[in-house]
Parts: structure tokens; sequence; C-alpha cells
């Protein structure tokens, strides 16, 4: 099955995920393919499946409508529909039971863990009125300050790696651009329109003074909780994000004066921009913040023009540091939560998650860290509020098909399995496995082994792989670098 699922990711990873897809528009038996490749593109296979078995079979479809349609075929080739959609018949189908994914933060109760974090992607009434009409549990609400920041333009930049388009993502934006009067009509009226959807109401003082007034004014409006920014890392004046994020005193001093303000719970939202986070998450903590949520955006300087050796994006010529998000950022926000976690004094305090996540097995991967919620923003900007279905479903499937039955049976799961460096395995050898049926002879694997490797691997006569055991000490780098995942963990043995 893993082969049919890779050979279906290289598949729809061709497909543009278009609006209103012209493709399902063109289907002469009234399929949706779309929405059986954004299912897939977003890991949640299973949901595929039943997708195709609640509609007409199309695998016996002949006539490539749908294809002929695809908007792909105006740039090189059309998508292969077909056969995206004979893969998907041969996938095993479970059929999912009623899963409860309610979740509680700080004593709040939200209806699923999904909340979209604080930016661009909340930052209006009728923006955040549309995911919740979609599914979205809450929102933490764009930030909010008593002042208006001069944004910059353009402002967004990505990484690109080997034909993928969008694998980091660079942002120079500040705080809400509406004013604070305008925000807090947003919360009124989302609060009277959404009783039970969750605001979380992020908010940046410039002075203890205007943190203590911009938690009142925040509650009168309607919000259900309030984040502390300590984290922003670009903002244009000295004193706030990530400036107070690095600093315990700062970090005990404004979430003292938060709290003075609001009978609010209080998260204080933490910066990856230091090596401990644990030392200000503990201040905040002390200081009275009822939770925290973590990470924020990462200091980066990205895409140097090597004609003009400006840096993206590019103002006039010029850039500045800015935050890096996207799945790349997700092992370093996982290990910053890890450390929160296993802290004694941390140990029991909620955490809302978010970091690289795109898919609900990213987000399983934070609720299994400890994490009670997740927020999303740079999956929603490449993708918008709609993966909130491959969220939910996919979320509920696994559950499901584990014999879990809700959330908090997965809460924290994998914090025991992380253990330190000393206390790893180390008189034992776990060999690679190789599946010579599903090797195509790249010779990937060999060239790896052999420069960056043990040179434990050579090709055989049929241009496939004959490791040898007096050389392979185990590392798998041959594993990781399979196009084709035909190299597997092996058999265990003790150490000569």
């Amino acid at each position: 099955m893993k082969a049919i699922e890779r050979i279906l990711n290289t598949l729809t990873g061709a497909c543009f995920l278009c609006e209103n897809p012209a493709c399902t528009q063109a289907c002469s038996k009234y399929m949706d393919p779309a929405r059986v490749i954004r299912a897939l593109r977003f890991e949640n296979v299973s949901g595929a499946r039943e997708i195709l078995t609640e509609n007409i079979d199309c695998t016996t479809c002949d006539d490539k409508t749908c294809m002929r349609a695809c908007v792909r075929s105006k740039f090189d080739q059309a998508v292969a529909i077909d056969k995206i959609m004979t893969g998907v018949g041969n996938l095993p189908y479970y059929e999912s039971k009623s899963i409860d994914l309610s979740t509680s933060l700080c004593g709040v109760t939200c209806e699923n863990p999904f909340f979209l974090s604080s930016s661009v992607v909340c930052s209006n009434y009728d923006m955040v009125a549309k995911a919740f009409d979609m599914g979205w549990a809450g929102a933490a609400f764009k930030t909010v300050g008593m002042f208006v920041p001069d944004e910059v333009s353009p402002r967004f930049s990505q990484i690109e790696k080997e034909g993928e388009k969008f694998v980091g993502f660079k942002n120079i934006e500040q705080i809400s651009d509406y004013t604070l009067e305008e925000n807090l009509e947003f919360f009124r009226r989302l609060k009277k329109d959404y009783p039970l959807k969750i605001i979380i109401a992020s908010i940046m003082g410039r002075d203890e003074e205007e943190w203590t007034k911009l938690a009142t004014l925040v509650e009168e409006a309607g919000a259900d909780i309030i984040e502390c920014n300590f984290s922003c890392p670009h903002m244009s004046g000295t004193g706030l994000g990530s400036d107070i994020g690095t600093n315990p005193e700062l970090v005990s001093k404004f979430t003292k004066a938060t709290k003075k303000g609001t009978s609010l719970p209080v998260l204080a939202k933490m910066t990856p921009n230091i090596t401990n986070m644990e030392i200000t998450a503990r201040a905040a903590i002390e200081a009275g913040a009822d939770g925290l949520a973590a990470i924020n955006t990462i200091k980066s300087i990205m895409n140097v023009d090597i004609d003009t050796f400006s840096t993206a994006p590019e103002v006039g010529g010029y850039s500045s540091v800015g935050g890096y998000s996207g799945k790349a950022i997700k092992p370093i926000a996982l290990r910053f939560i890890h450390d929160m976690k296993v802290d004694k004094v941390l140990a029991n305090i909620p955490i809302s998650g978010m970091g690289g996540i795109t898919t609900w097995k990213d987000a399983m991967e934070f609720i299994a860290m400890g994490c009670s919620t997740v927020q999303i923003t740079t999956s929603v900007m490449e993708y918008g509020y709609r993966i909130i279905d491959d969220l939910i479903d996919g979320l509920t499937r696994y559950l499901s098909e584990r014999g879990f039955n809700k959330v908090d049976d997965i809460l924290g799961k994998a914090l025991s399995k992380i253990v330190s460096a000393e206390n790893l395995e180390r008189d034992s050898i776990c060999y690679p496995k190789f599946n010579r049926s599903s090797c195509v002879g790249c010779g990937r694997c060999i060239v790896s082994c052999y420069d960056g490797g043990h040179q434990a691997l050579i090709a055989g006569e049929d241009r496939k792989p004959i490791m040898n055991p007096n050389k392979c000490v185990g590392c798998h780098l041959c594993t990781t670098v399979c196009p084709v995942d035909a190299i597997s963990f092996g058999v265990r043995v003790k150490k000569k």
C-alpha cells in the first residue's frame, strides 16, 4: 500500500488545487475528482477512498473529459486523473465511526483542535466568519495594538526546491493594520454571530499600561482567551515582539500587566529565537499566564539575488530580517514544545501548538507532543480555509481506525518516546532491508552510501544494490534517499 500511496503523492503533486475545479465541472459522470485529489494531497488517504466509493466509479470511464478540462494542461500537461482514480480504487476502505474531536484550552471548550493562528488569515470579520462557517473551531485574531503600523510592499516571499514552489515562507508583516476600534467591533460581531466559536485576542502593548488596557478592551468585546504576542520577529519598533520574548523580566512584567486587566485565560506566545524557551515560558507562568502558545516564526534572511545581491521580499532594493514559517519549521517547533512539556514547572501547562502544520498528520504530531489545540497560518495562505475538511476528516479517521475515542486519548503520547542521547540503544545495528521487486535500479542509495555514508553498497548486474554487512553501520541514509520506498528497517542484531 505504501508504494501506491507514494505514486499517488507524485501524481497528485502536479495538481494546482484549483478553485471551482474545471475537472469536476467537466466530469460527465458528476464525479468530483478534485475533491479526491485534495484529500490525497493532505494525507487523508482513507477519506479519498470513501469519496470515490460514495460516487460513481470513474475507474471505468474512457472519455477523460476531466483531463481535457484540466487547467494544468494550459501550462504543460493534464494531471493524470485516470491513474489517480485507479490507484485510489486499489486502496483499502475503512468505514469510520463518530469521534469526539472536542478538546479544551485553559478550561475553554473547543469543538475541535483546529484554530487559525494570529496572522493575515484572520484579520477581519468576513475572513474569520468564512472560516468558522467551514468548520474551524476558533481563531487567534491578528495581533491588535494601540497603534496601526506602516506596512511595506511586497511583504512575502518563499523558498523553492526542485520544482516545489512553496517549501518555506518568509513574511515581514507586522500587527493588524486595522484600528483598535475596528478590531474590537470585529470581535463583537463574531461573538454575537458565532457564540460557540472561540476567539483568541492576540495583543501587543508598548508599555504596562497598554497591555492592561488592551486586555480589558478585548474581554469587553467578546474574546474568550487572550494571547500575549511576545514573539513577532520583525516589528519595526524596539521593545516589541521577540524583543520581549527573549527577556524573562519583560515577559514577567507584561504578563502581570495583562492579567491585571482581565479575568480571561491568558496565553504567552513564545519566540523560537532563543536557545531555551522553557526559561521565558516559566517566567510567564510564574507571572500568572494560564497557558502557552508556540512557536512563532523564526528570524530569517532568504533568497539572496545573485545578480542584484538584494534579498527577498525586496522593498525598493532592500529587505530586512523576517519570520520564516512553513513545513520546514515543524521539527523545530516540536522540539521546543517537547522541552516545555518535560519541564517540571511547565509539564501540566496547556499549550496551543503551531509551526509548519499542513495536514492532519502534522497536527496529530503536535497533539501527541502534548498540545491540546493547534494553530495554522502558512498552509491556509497557500491552500485556503478548505484544508479544514481534511484536517477534521483525516484526524477523525485515524482515531477511529486506531480504536481511540477522543482527541485526549493521544494527548502527549509521544513524550515518553524521547529520551536523552545517552539512553539510546548503542550496542546493536538495525540493517536496511531491500525490497528488490520494488527497486527500480536508480542507484540513488549507492551513490549516497559511497559519497555520504560508509561505502557499503555496490550495484549488481541488474543495477540494484548489494550490501556488504561488514561495512554497513545501519545509518539508513539509503532509506531516506530511496525515491520509491524500496528500502526499510530490517533485522536488528548485536554488534560484534
